[in-house]
C-alpha cells in the first residue's frame, strides 16, 4: 500500500477532528486500568520516586494509577470517569498546560504529541511542568513513509524520523534513557483496510467491536516490553516508547 501524506489541517480542524474521534470512542468505553498493561512494570519501577505525576491525553486507557495523578485530555467522557475513579482532572491540551514550572516527578504522553499541530509547542510543555531529574514517559510513531489512512483517520498529524525525534528531545534536555518496540498496530495492510473501511461506513459498530472485543483481545495479547539501552535502532519500527529523564539545568 502506498502512503499517502499527512492532511494539510488546521490546528483547530485537527482539534476538532481528535475531540469527535475520541469522545466518540470513549463515550462507549470501559476504562482500563494501569496495570492491564504491558508499560505497568516500569510505571511500577518508577512510582516510589513520583508523588506528583501527570499523564497527558490518556482517555480511558491510564498507564500511571488513577489516585493520585493528575490528567489532562481533550475528551469530556474520558475526564468524567477518571474524576469518578478518584483522578484529578482537567480540560485542556498538551500544549498549553495549566501547571506551574517544574511540578511532576513523571509525566506520561504516549501516542498523543504526533495529534498536535504545534508539535514544538508540545514538547516544550512536557519538558517545562518536568522537574530536573523527572521521568518523562512518550512514544510517538516513526517513519512518514508508513503514513496510512488510519493515521489519517485517528487525527495523526505526523510521524517521526528518528533523528527529527532525536533532534526534538534534545532540543528540551530529555535524555533517552531507553526505548522499546511499542503500539499495536497490526502488520497485515489488508486488516487494516478492513478495519477502516469498517471504521467509514459503519463507524458505530467498528467502535462497538473495538470497545467490547478487539481492544480486550489486544490487551491480553500483549507482548512484553523489552528495552534497549538509549535509543533503539528504529530503521524497522513504527512506533517507539521512550523512557527519557529531564536534564538539570546548567
Amino acid at each position: 500500500m502506498i502512503a499517502a501524506p499527512a492532511p494539510q489541517r488546521s490546528a483547530r480542524e485537527l482539534l476538532e477532528a481528535n475531540r469527535r474521534y475520541y469522545d466518540a470512542l470513549w463515550s462507549g468505553a470501559r476504562l482500563v486500568e494501569a496495570r492491564r498493561f504491558n508499560t505497568w512494570p516500569l510505571v511500577a519501577s518508577l512510582l516510589p520516586q513520583a508523588p506528583q505525576r501527570l499523564e497527558i491525553a490518556p482517555g480511558l486507557r491510564p498507564r500511571l494509577p488513577i489516585t493520585g495523578t493528575q490528567f489532562i485530555d481533550i475528551s469530556a467522557p474520558a475526564l468524567t470517569l477518571l474524576k469518578r475513579r478518584g483522578g484529578h482532572v482537567v480540560c485542556g491540551t498538551v500544549t498549553a498546560l495549566p501547571y506551574p514550572d517544574c511540578t511532576f516527578d513523571l509525566v506520561c504522553a504516549l501516542d498523543i504529541i504526533e495529534h498536535v499541530d504545534d508539535d514544538r509547542a508540545a514538547w516544550s510543555e512536557v519538558a517545562r511542568v518536568a522537574k530536573p531529574g523527572a521521568v518523562v514517559l512518550v512514544s510517538v510513531p516513526l517513519h512518514p513513509s508508513r503514513w496510512t489512512a488510519f493515521d489519517d483517520f485517528v487525527g495523526h498529524k505526523r510521524r517521526y524520523e528518528p533523528q527529527e525525534l532525536q533532534q526534538r528531545l534534545a532540543e528540551h534536555a530529555l535524555l533517552v534513557e531507553k526505548s522499546a518496540i511499542y503500539g499495536m498496530q497490526p502488520e497485515s495492510s489488508r486488516l487494516l483496510d478492513l478495519g477502516m473501511w469498517w471504521l467509514t461506513h459503519h463507524r458505530a459498530w467498528a467502535m462497538w467491536w473495538y470497545n467490547q472485543a478487539i481492544m480486550p483481545l489486544g490487551v491480553f495479547f500483549q507482548s512484553k516490553l523489552v528495552f534497549t539501552r538509549g535509543m533503539l535502532g528504529a530503521a524497522a519500527v513504527d512506533e517507539v516508547l521512550l523512557m527519557c529523564r529531564k536534564e538539570n539545568s546548567g
